[in-house]
């Protein structure tokens, strides 16, 4: 049950934030974190529960609708695991970048927050499709919301293109979790939505290709990887300093997630035929976005297409679709969680105190925000992959099993490790190096960070240098799982490779 109140709490949260701005416009914003802070002292406790059997920490099944067989199956593993703890930890990093942000509708504002949050956790844990597919739902709504109401000049164009795309996309995705369930009938005589019983499920030829696609397209979308990518400088852009914390951090890591635990075990074999394809739009993913990142002037944009680029790694990892790689996605999606959201805290931080996002507006800050000016610096080397920190870990060992599996790609999807270098270490010479432009934006309003903002930025920092210098203790979480798919598929794409 433990994993209902994960969610619970936040739904709860969510209505008592919006409830208390009666009372007091102050009182969301307090409900909201200390909502987040039970839910991670509630997502720490799994840890005391061993997953190295491969099994999972924590499930609840229960009927929900029998007749299709749909039930309430929530179950969480090492790798659920990992990603609970990121949603979690960046809930409390998007409530404090809030805080000082939100001044309107504060209680809608953090209802949306914490039901979105909500939605996202339903995603890690869901394994009955249909319940899979309800949260996907959840999670999209009150994000449109965030971006609709709080955002920036552009809002409503950013807020319907971000609902358009991940809209149609999750409608294919819902008509293959159909066929899914229907051939399950076909072939047991009875309707299930279970994971485990989906996994059983033979299908072959176009039917399961197209079954595939409808879940790639869906997740790639969320990821996203180019084609499907032209949502997220929008939203990211428009979007309030929150939303883009937990669209960076978070939602983009759901449609990672969904590759791995879905889109490939439960169609091995055309994952199989499909991964050279995948692995070449990661690559130019990578490349094209990383170049796309540099003509930028508006500097949330510019993180929005490096964020493509970087998850391009994830998408090469796992289309290799080996532990080394698998394991290198994992870093890269908990590792880029925590880079991206404090990239974006420090842009939506300079956009709240000079009010403009035009990198050609800015120069010379170093001066002015030396403790912003060194966050910045650290964050911009964790996310070229500095050795040492997470970033690096991730894209290594993603690029090392991708090597064994695809040559040509891996060499290509290298080259954007260059890429990143030169637009990071761009970035920091645009905005603290150089002349200061005093007349083109509110000097006044340029003050360095604060102490709360110091809290927020300083646990980030911790988290990624522990990643970078102790990966062992998250590889050991999300080993077992690993293997154990990598198991489940091997049978199929053994026999594929023999004929």
């Amino acid at each position: 049950m433990i994993l209902v109140y994960l969610i619970s709490i936040l739904f709860v949260g969510g209505l008592v934030a919006w409830l208390s701005e009666r009372v007091d416009p102050n009182y969301p914003r307090i409900v909201a974190l200390a909502t987040v802070l039970i839910d991670l002292v509630v997502m720490i406790s799994l840890l005391g529960v061993d997953p190295s059997s491969g099994g999972w920490v924590a499930s609840v099944n229960a009927d929900w609708i029998p007749r299709f067989g749909i039930s309430f199956y929530f179950a969480a593993d090492g790798l659920s695991l990992l990603l609970i703890l990121l949603t979690g930890f960046l809930g409390v990093i998007a409530v404090g970048s809030a805080w000082d942000d939100i001044h309107e509708k504060t209680g809608f504002f953090y209802f949306n927050l914490l039901w979105t949050l909500a939605g996202v956790i339903g995603v890690f844990t869901a394994l009955d499709l249909f319940l899979f597919f309800f949260f996907w739902e959840v999670m999209l709504i009150p994000m449109y919301f965030i971006i609709a109401i709080w955002g920036h000049e552009n809002k409503n164009y950013a807020a319907m293109k971000f609902f358009i795309f991940t809209q149609v996309t999750g409608m294919l995705m819902l008509v293959s979790i159909i066929m899914l369930g229907y051939l399950h009938f076909l072939q047991m005589g009875m309707f299930s939505f279970n994971y485990h019983d989906l996994m059983k499920v033979e299908a072959s030829g176009t039917i399961e290709y197209l079954m595939m696609l409808g879940f790639f397209v869906a997740f790639t979308t969320k990821l996203p990887s180019v084609p499907f990518h032209s949502w997220l400088p929008d939203a990211h852009s428009q979007a309030p300093t929150a939303g883009s914390v937990i669209l960076a951090g978070i939602l983009l890591k759901t449609g990672a997630y969904g590759l791995i635990r879905f889109a490939v075990p439960l169609f091995p074999e055309s994952s199989l035929d499909f991964s050279p394809i995948a692995m070449g739009l990661a690559a130019f993913s990578i490349l094209y976005c990383a170049k796309v990142a540099f003509a930028q002037t508006d500097i949330k944009r510019l993180i929005a297409y490096t964020s493509v680029s970087h998850m391009g790694f994830v998408t090469l990892g796992v289309y290799a679709w080996n532990e080394l790689a698998l394991q290198g996605a994992v870093m890269t999606m908990l590792a880029h969680g925590l880079s991206a959201a404090a990239l974006f805290m420090l842009a939506g931080g300079l956009q709240h105190r000079i009010h403009t996002r035009n990198m050609q507006h800015m120069g010379g800050f170093w001066g002015k925000v030396p403790k912003m000016a060194v966050v910045a610096i650290f964050f911009s080397v964790a996310a070229l992959g500095m050795p040492g920190l997470g970033n690096f870990i991730g894209e290594f060992l993603a690029l090392l099993g991708a090597f064994q599996s695809n040559i040509l790609f891996t060499v290509i999807a290298a080259f954007g490790l260059i890429l990143a270098s030169v637009y990071s270490l761009w970035v920091i010479q645009q905005v603290f190096q150089g002349e200061y432009k005093a007349d083109k934006f509110e000097d006044s309003h340029l003050l360095d960070l604060n102490r709360r903002e110091m809290i927020y930025f300083g646990a980030m920092m911790i988290g990624l240098i522990w990643m970078g210098m102790y990966p062992q203790s998250f590889l050991n979480l999300s080993e077992p799982v690993l293997i154990e798919l990598l198991n489940n598929t091997q049978a199929v794409t053994a026999a594929v490779v023999r004929n």
